[in-house]
């Protein structure tokens, strides 16, 4: 597995808040719900989960794998573009999935057609990603602008747009998979004085990063981020 990163810790912290404002009762659908990781914080909701269910953890094994996947707790199972429009959701959920459909502006016009008039639309997904459920791994990320443009002009209104740390903590994170990566594609472990000027760079890398304003509001994000945490309204006909 990717292991706990701040990055993941960040997002399900923010995701447990915001579907915890939701009215009790409310539907839910969670698209490219996968192994319904979300599904707990929906215990007060009408849950619903889809999706296209064709990775097996393993993938063509290049770049990052879970090693197993489990589909079991879905209702739907089919493409993003072909969830039945019979009905529409009070919230629809869609997190760390845009990076891995063919067409994402296209999957963000049928996300925001599956919300009621005044319903809820939430996403996440990187704004800078490594390869990884090969090869079913599209794009590498998203900025601001995307949603900005792509939600409003569907007849949403973004009330969050929270950046998930800045440039500081992604360098962060990204110094401390220096020595897995090495491992991993040269066969050679880091060396002690290499693995100590790292420790030290790190530290450093953290301070700045704790200097540069609360972690949702670092003034770096407008350069690099993990991603963007969006909730968006859809505006009542």
């Amino acid at each position: 597995m990717f292991g706990r990163i701040k990055n993941l810790d960040a997002r399900n912290s923010w995701l447990r808040q915001t579907l915890a404002a939701i009215p009790a009762g409310s539907t839910i659908l969670d698209v490219g719900a996968g192994e319904c990781p979300n599904k707990k914080d929906c215990s007060h909701l009408s849950y619903k989960a889809q999706d296209i269910a064709q990775y097996d953890g393993a993938g063509n094994k290049h770049g990052l794998h879970t090693g197993e996947f489990d589909f079991h707790q879905l209702d739907f199972v089919c493409d993003l573009y072909d969830i039945p429009e019979d009905e529409l959701f009070d919230c629809v959920m869609c997190t760390e999935v845009l990076e891995h459909v063919v067409d994402p502006v296209r999957a963000i016009q049928k996300l925001t057609r599956m919300v009621k008039p005044g319903g809820t639309l939430i996403i996440t997904a990187p704004f800078c990603s490594w390869t990884h459920f090969a090869p079913y791994h599209y794009a590498t990320g998203f900025s601001e602008y995307f949603y900005n443009k792509h939600i409003e002009s569907e007849g949403f209104e973004i009330v969050t747009m929270e950046a998930n740390g800045g440039y500081f903590d992604l360098m962060d994170q990204e110094m401390g998979r220096i020595g897995s990566v090495r491992r991993r594609y040269s066969g050679i472990p880091l060396d002690p004085l290499s693995f100590v000027c790292l420790w030290a760079a790190r530290m450093s890398i953290r301070l700045l990063a704790a200097m540069d304003g609360p972690r949702n509001q670092r003034k770096s994000s407008e350069l690099a981020t993990f991603g963007w945490h969006v909730k968006a309204v859809r505006r009542a006909a």
